[in-house]
Order: C-alpha cells, then structure tokens, then sequence
C-alpha cells in the first residue's frame, strides 16, 4: 500500500520541521510548505490523503486556504486538520464549518502528532479508497426523469464514475445502471452530474445498494492487483 501523502502548511519554521519529521517516521510521504499562497497552487494540482493546516499564518491564513481547498477539483474532500494555539469554541466551531475534519492544539509535540495520527489515519486510507479510480469501459443508461440515454464508462470509484454519455447536464439527477466486466455482476445506483465537459461527465453516487457497493469493491480490488 502507498503511504498516506500529506500536506503540511506551517509558517512557523520549527513547527513545520517537527511535523514534517514525525509524520516521515510513521512511514508518511510529506509535501510541507511555509508559504500559504504556494500551497493553493498544490491542492489545485495534485491529491493528498491529509492536509495540515496552521489558522494563523500571514497573506492566506487557514480559513481561507481551508475554504479554497474545498472548492477544488482535487481535493474538495480531502480530510482537513486545522492547527493552532487558539481555544476558543467559536474557532472550533468556524474551523468545522468550512470543512474541517479534526483541531489539533498547539503547542504541538512528538506526542500529540503521534496520537493524532493513528486516529485521523483510518479515515484518510477510507477516503483515499473512496476516491481512487480505476479504468472501466462498459455500456452505461442513464435514466434522466422518463429519458434514457446510453454511452459508455470510463473509470470508477466507490464515489462515482465518469462517463461518455451524450444529454447530460450539471446537476442532472440520474439512475445509472452498468455491468462490471468479468463478474457480470449489474450495478444500480443514484447519482447526480457534477461536471461535463466536451465529451465527458462525472457523476457522484448519491445512493448505492450494500450488494452493489460491495461488488465495485471487490472489482476495483481484483484491477488493482492486476495493475500492480
């Protein structure tokens, strides 16, 4: 298994070097940066498993670069963990409103990091799952209201597909429905087009049956054995 890929944003030099130090001893690859704007041109180029994110930081403090984060393409669902010396439940409670997923406080230490880690580790390796994609060419129908389109599939994840199906629009809401190669197991799902370009769109499942969720499970699984 790749190990998790972190984003450390940290203005505070000596910070930044005992995070960046520790989470390389628990086996994390880590991206860390001082200079927040910098760090806005990352998330919109590459997907991390985690980001730290230090609130007080001069230009592009960690609310701003928080909210930023979620409205990219890469990593709008990446878990945030926001550090700062700050107490107060109202920053608490703003963190967690634009996204964050854990609050860790300063001053932080070997020890902190350490426990911090293995607890938000298991739900980035779970996103990390959700989100990663894998090739997939097979007939799709897309249901939109009483219209039924067909195309094909380009890639899958637990979270949704791409797909090349002419009639779709953003926001559409679809019931797609697909057969996995080689199993012939037939995926129902519910989902809703999030982006379309020229020739392609990306739907988000909204609602996916236990059966069916299990079976891309073991699909996406056997290719990435298969790939490796």
């Amino acid at each position: 298994m790749q190990p998790l890929k972190l984003l450390v944003v940290e203005d505070n030099i000596p910070s930044l070097e005992l995070m960046t130090e520790v989470f390389m001893s628990l086996k994390a690859e880590v991206r860390p940066i001082s200079d927040s704007q910098k760090a806005v041109a990352m998330v919109n180029q590459e997907k991390f498993d985690g980001i730290f994110l230090d609130l007080e930081m001069p230009n592009l403090n960690g609310f701003d670069l928080a909210r930023l984060i979620r409205k990219s393409s890469w990593n709008k669902s990446t878990p945030i963990v926001i550090v700062t010396g700050r107490d107060e439940r109202q920053t608490m409670q703003d963190a967690f409103a634009i996204g964050a997923t854990f609050f860790l406080q300063k001053p932080v230490d070997r020890q902190k990091l350490n426990t911090l880690f293995r607890t938000v580790s298991g739900g980035m390796l779970e996103n990390r799952r959700k989100s990663t994609r894998v090739p997939i060419q097979a007939e799709v129908a897309c249901t939109v209201g009483s219209r039924t389109v067909r195309g094909m599939s380009w890639n899958l994840s637990q979270g949704g597909m791409q797909v090349e199906v002419g009639g779709l629009k953003p926001k559409d809401a679809v019931r797609l429905s697909f057969q996995l190669p080689v199993s012939g197991v037939v995926i129902e799902a519910v989902g809703v087009v999030v982006w379309v370009n020229e020739t392609r769109q990306g739907i988000q499942f909204t609602s996916v049956g236990a059966q069916s969720q299990q079976s891309i499970r073991q699909f996406m699984a056997e290719v990435e054995r298969m790939e490796r």
